[in-house]
């Protein structure tokens, strides 16, 4: 639905609108859980949802639940929760029930059929289509090690992302260049990159499938909380365009999705320092003595 000219009638109408990440993710979210695969899997079938902030805002939009956030990269670079939370970062729909199914991940990817939705989230995407998630303990941890039948099973993949993960090269570079033991020092855990096959859905995806409109990006960036935002013009019917800004007026404020305790991040020394490789903070580094 996207492309030039975007005013083309008199009845149309075009605005300019400017979404902070934390925002954009809310947004995504109000997309993603009105695709009719996942209102139909809510319905009659399974919803898998794999941790992460984007992914949190989707369980928590659709089932007002929301997912412990383990990795994230913070200013401090690519961290992981300080928190010594129990499960809680992988969440399940089914009939009606919702319940976190950290302990039984094998189980549940195996019981998932074509009728079933996944929904996962990525740290980069390039302009053909690719993505791509971040690993950054040994198998990617429990769900790294399913992340393969995620993929084979055959049930419905989402992927709510975010237009501030694109990359300016290729996801297959990407791949190539990332890697765990590969790194003679990182700030934060070293980590490799899982190639992901499935639907993206971003902020101008969500738009489009919430109302009939066009989105054209115009600007990335911003300072003062808007690092990363995006600046785009919406364009189409007058109704459809006032109900899409109608829509963005309610999100806008919004902080990071995910449940708030499992917030701080790891520090020197942390429960999860074993796990992980190339930290400059990690317990026992002397490659900068005052990294603190």
């Amino acid at each position: 639905m996207n492309g030039y000219p975007l005013k083309v009638g008199v009845n149309d109408m075009q605005i300019q609108i400017t979404l902070t990440v934390p925002e954009a993710k809310r947004l995504i979210a109000k997309g993603a859980a009105a695709l009719p695969e996942v209102q139909a899997a809510l319905r009659n079938g399974k919803i898998f949802f794999k941790g992460g902030t984007t992914v949190s805002a989707v369980a928590e939009e659709l089932v007002g639940t929301p997912i412990k956030i383990s990795g994230r990269i913070s200013p401090r670079g690519t961290k992981t929760t300080s928190a010594k939370i129990d499960g809680k970062h992988n969440l399940l729909v089914s009939s009606g029930l919702t319940e976190y199914v950290d302990d039984r991940l094998k189980q549940v990817i195996g019981q998932l059929g074509p009728d079933d939705v996944i929904i996962i989230g990525a740290n980069a995407m390039d302009s053909q289509g690719g993505a791509a998630m971040m690993l950054g303990g040994a198998l990617g941890g429990p769900p790294g090690e399913v992340i393969a039948g995620m993929l084979s099973c055959g049930a419905h993949v989402i992927i709510p992302a975010g237009l501030e993960k694109f990359i300016p090269g290729r996801i297959d570079d990407a791949v190539r260049a990332a890697g765990r033991t590969r790194m003679d020092l990182a700030m934060g855990m070293a980590v490799g990159l899982v190639p992901l096959v499935g639907r993206i859905i971003t902020e101008i995806d969500a738009l489009t499938l919430l109302y009939d409109v066009r989105c054209t990006p115009i600007g990335m960036g911003g300072v003062w909380g808007a690092e990363g935002a995006t600046t785009m013009v919406v364009a189409g019917p007058i109704s459809e365009v006032k109900k899409a800004f109608a829509l963005v007026q309610t999100i806008k404020g919004a902080t990071t999705p995910g449940l708030p305790e499992s917030f701080p991040e790891c520090e020197r020394g942390n429960h999860a320092c074993g796990n992980h490789v190339g930290c400059m903070y990690r317990k026992g580094t002397h490659l900068l003595e005052n990294s603190d």
